[in-house]
């Protein structure tokens, strides 16, 4: 890489700004407080050109009292140095800090053995003995202990060379990642406004971007698509103006839309829709060798990132209780304020009281479901979820869609809740696609067994529905949706169908129906409605009530109601009304308008009541309703007591 973020580590007054100081010649303690005191209190940045490497040093606090400090600065380092005074070694702030780097999973760094000036070789041998004793079995294990003394220069070079060997086989960051910037440090500079700092951990950032700024203090959960956005108006790298910064950048943004006074640290500038913004997680916990058990329920400061937000731990499993020093647990996380996460992020669990660190892990879900931890069915959810070392993630992203139930998982919840990079997002759903285990409804994920376990039910519905009504060609379409999909997305609906009707499993028009589903009607049946049929296409405009049908026909009025229904059903018949009409009847009605109005003069029809009925010989029974289904249909169009056939 071109650039690197280090973080120095280590207890108070072992010397970490003033090493960061001879590396680079920026005094990164700022406060004036600072100065009267000679202890860090805020974070101090500074940088260095290294053979052409850019090298950014966050410092961060080593008294018990800015432990929560620190952990806003390491969340986005490439490597930590861990300094240890050759003065007084290994101290409880440099254990604490050290167990933070390893809970965060920081990957690499050199330890850094300072004052070597004030004390005899033997000594400094003595502190590399216990340092090395500290890091064993750690990523710190074979990492260069160098001893240096910020006063005369000792040592320097030689750190300076351990930096550019470690910034010579440190990955890029993924660029093409979602734009996620933890905000450890918002001001306002006069003729800019508000400026807020950070390293840039994922992604990239060009002025003139649109950000959203999570999570916001009304803001409960969610996806953070609807959040305080902002707009881009400068960038600044290492005091340099830039029009885009990268991953792993310490980045200086000025924003526009918004004063320094509603952004905190512990808030994070994203891409749209990138994390989830919520209070409750599920999680892999790992609990230090040196912390006490962890009982179910207990109260813990959650820290990620630059966030610290209060919450309770519930441990899976049917009889889990508490989790014992030094294993491993699954563990649902509730909190009491929003935090923004998404899944493979790393946190640190530190105790209610007194606030010392007792663990940490990795996100596995930012929006799991309500249902309890405490079942075997729970257990093996998370068993699902546990991230990959290496390889896809697809069992998880199944897991995750299966949950999901009826409603599905939409496709754009794939970048903020499974942290998927947006330009992966299609490869991940044709990969689910093509091992049978995943559908897609338009814009959502649906398991196979839901999809194949509703079309069974539907089908099921419709044949039971034709048993239950041999005379009615299937089920409406919206009674079969309210039936079985009223809690289902629409989409998974329309899925349904398409694929049924597709493998021509079932006829889908406004009725559902079976393919060899036929009206099966006994004699007396068919002779009824053959003649209902005949009486309604001879009555034309003048159509007889059914009790008139009935008494004339000699047929039992039950039966007259049922063909009646059937011929509705099936548009041979229509109802204007309290009225029935032939089809046929009604479509020669148009007809005549139209070649009414065609020999008009000028072509411009009218008519009225009147004429209406003497032209058809009808009665005004019959003539208002008619006319009134005209202007339904559109044929004509009613002004005072006429109508214009259009």
């Amino acid at each position: 890489m071109n650039h690197i973020v280090v973080g120095t580590a280590g207890h108070i007054d072992h010397g970490k700004s003033t090493l960061v100081h001879a590396l680079t010649g920026i005094d990164p303690d700022r406060l004036k407080e600072e100065k009267e005191r000679g202890i860090t209190i805020e974070l101090g940045f500074a940088f260095a050109t290294l053979n052409g490497t850019t090298v950014a040093f966050v410092d961060v606090p080593g008294h018990e009292r800015f432990v929560k400090t620190m952990l806003a600065g390491v969340g986005g380092i490439d490597c930590v140095m861990l300094i240890v005074a050759a003065d007084e070694s290994v101290m409880p702030q440099t254990r604490e800090h050290f167990d933070i780097c390893r809970l965060l999973r920081v990957q690499q760094g050199i330890v850094v053995l300072t004052k070597a000036d004030v004390v005899d070789s033997e000594t400094v041998e003595l502190v590399r003995l216990e340092v090395r004793d500290l890091v064993k079995s750690s990523f710190l294990e074979h990492a260069p202990v160098i001893s240096v003394s910020a006063r005369t220069g000792e040592g320097l070079d030689e750190l300076r060379a351990a930096l550019i060997d470690i910034a010579a086989r440190t990955p890029a960051r993924r660029e093409d990642a979602a734009a996620r910037l933890p905000v450890d440090r918002a001001f306002s500079m006069q003729g800019f406004g508000t400026v807020v700092t950070g390293t840039l951990v994922s992604g990239t950032v060009q002025v003139e971007d649109e950000l959203a700024l999570v999570p916001e203090s009304r803001q409960e959960s969610g996806d953070a698509a609807g959040s305080r956005r902002v707009r881009v108006r400068g960038l600044q790298v290492h005091g340099k103006k830039r029009t885009q910064a990268v991953a792993g950048e310490r980045t200086a943004v000025n924003l526009g839309g918004i004063e320094v006074g509603e952004i905190a640290r512990g808030q994070t500038l994203i891409a749209p829709g990138s994390v989830m913004v919520t209070r409750r997680l599920d999680a892999m916990v790992d609990l230090l060798g040196s912390a006490r058990k962890l009982k179910h329920g207990a109260r813990v400061r959650f820290h990620h990132g630059t966030t610290e937000a209060l919450g309770r731990v519930s441990v899976a499993g049917i009889t889990a209780s508490e989790i014992a020093p030094g294993s491993r647990a699954a563990v649902r996380i509730r909190l009491e304020s929003p935090i923004a996460i998404t899944r493979g992020d790393r946190f640190v669990l530190r105790a209610y009281s007194p606030p010392i660190t007792v663990g940490g892990g990795e996100v596995l879900d930012p929006d799991p479901p309500r249902a309890g931890v405490r079942t075997a069915a729970a257990l093996q959810r998370f068993e699902d979820l546990v991230l990959p070392a290496a390889g896809s993630d697809d069992v998880a992203l199944e897991r995750m869609i299966r949950d999901s139930g009826a409603i599905g998982l939409p496709v754009d919840k794939l970048v903020p809740r499974a942290g998927i990079s947006p330009h992966e997002v299609a490869h991940h759903v044709a990969r689910l696609q093509q091992a049978g285990g995943v559908r897609l409804a338009t814009d959502r994920l649906l398991s196979a067994f839901i999809v194949k376990d509703r079309s069974e039910k539907l089908l099921s519905l419709v044949a039971d529905f034709h048993k239950a009504q041999p005379l009615v060609e299937g089920i409406p379409r919206e009674e079969a949706r309210e039936r079985l999909f009223a809690r289902a997305h629409p989409n998974v609906y329309d899925l349904v169908l398409a694929e049924l009707a597709r493998a021509n499993r079932l006829i889908v028009k406004d009725r559902l129906a079976l393919p060899g589903h036929r009206l099966e009607l006994t004699p007396d049946e068919a002779r009824t409605r053959a003649t209902l049929e005949d009486v309604y296409r001879e009555s034309g405009l003048k159509p007889p009530d059914a009790a008139t049908i009935s008494a004339e026909q000699r047929i039992v009025p039950a039966l007259v109601e049922k063909m009646t229904s059937l011929l509705l059903r099936q548009k041979v018949l229509t109802r204007v009304d309290s009225l029935i009409f032939h089809a046929d009847s009604l479509q020669q009605l148009k007809a005549d308008m139209q070649a009414l109005k065609a020999s008009a003069p000028g072509g411009r029809a009218t008519v009225d009541v009147a004429m209406f009925k003497d032209r058809y010989g009808v009665s005004r029974k019959f003539a208002i309703p008619l006319l009134e289904w005209l202007d339904r249909e559109r044929v004509t169009r009613r002004m005072g007591e006429t109508r214009i056939v259009l």
